[in-house]
């Protein structure tokens, strides 16, 4: 009996603790057509999400997906998500550069944010387009998108991030990563399109493991990634 429990006592230190297991939401790639991959490149359950930061829609599935595809599925590196811009308007488009601004490490957090709190700089840069829109025709696409964002509050989320004034400045002047969004949202709502049919289709929407599915909320999608084998 003495034996037994100094072994029971004695043995776990002689082990050492378990490794913690790994995090794989901190693990953020950007594919070559620019969309962002959060969680194991492995994962046997491969999600796309077709996503705008103007939908109500996106922003509602936003926060009742969080806690259990992010916390688990995506934690646990049983899945990956790759998300595929589909921008809808100049605000969309402002609102998009500012989440890529900070580069992949920033990008989950500052897209999170951007839903969290789409009810606020949402409408403010809806009514900043509307008040200035007139004197805004003067202006360069990119210091259109640039204002957008100072008007909106959008350049203030960045701020927060540690995404400082001239950051901001060379992403709203980068034509190439402008264009390549332009590129990224012609194909996505193409795809959404084609999954919806007849239907016109909207964001969100989602590809499990290249079976496109349309229509979907958070309990809906969440039992098909069960099904193919998230946990």
């Amino acid at each position: 009996m003495i034996r037994q429990l100094l072994a029971c006592l004695i043995l776990p230190l002689l082990i050492g603790a378990a490794p913690a297991p790994r995090d794989w939401t901190r693990t953020v790639n950007r594919t070559a057509a620019g969309a962002y991959v959060i969680g194991n490149p492995a994962a046997k359950v491969k999600l796309v999400e077709y996503l705008s930061y103007t939908c109500s829609h996106c922003a509602h599935y936003s926060a009742a997906s969080a806690a259990t595809l992010k916390g688990k599925f995506i934690r646990s590196g049983s899945t990956r998500v790759e998300l595929r811009h589909a921008t809808r308007d100049k605000v969309d488009l402002a609102a998009t550069a500012i989440a890529r601004c900070g580069g992949p490490a920033a990008f989950p957090a500052i897209s999170e944010q951007l839903f969290a709190t789409q009810e606020d700089w949402y409408p403010r840069g809806l009514r900043f387009e509307q008040v200035n829109g007139q004197r805004m025709t003067i202006y360069s696409n990119n210091a259109r998108l640039r204002a957008i964002a100072e008007g909106s509050g959008l350049s203030d989320i960045a701020h927060a991030r540690g995404i400082g004034d001239a950051a901001l400045k060379a992403c709203f002047d980068d034509d190439a990563a402008l264009l390549q969004l332009a590129v990224m949202s012609d194909a996505s709502w193409k795809a959404i399109s084609a999954a919806a049919a007849p239907a016109p289709g909207g964001t969100p929407s989602f590809v499990v493991n290249n079976k496109p599915y349309a229509g979907l909320d958070w309990a809906g999608l969440e039992k098909i990634l069960r099904a193919a084998g998230a946990k």
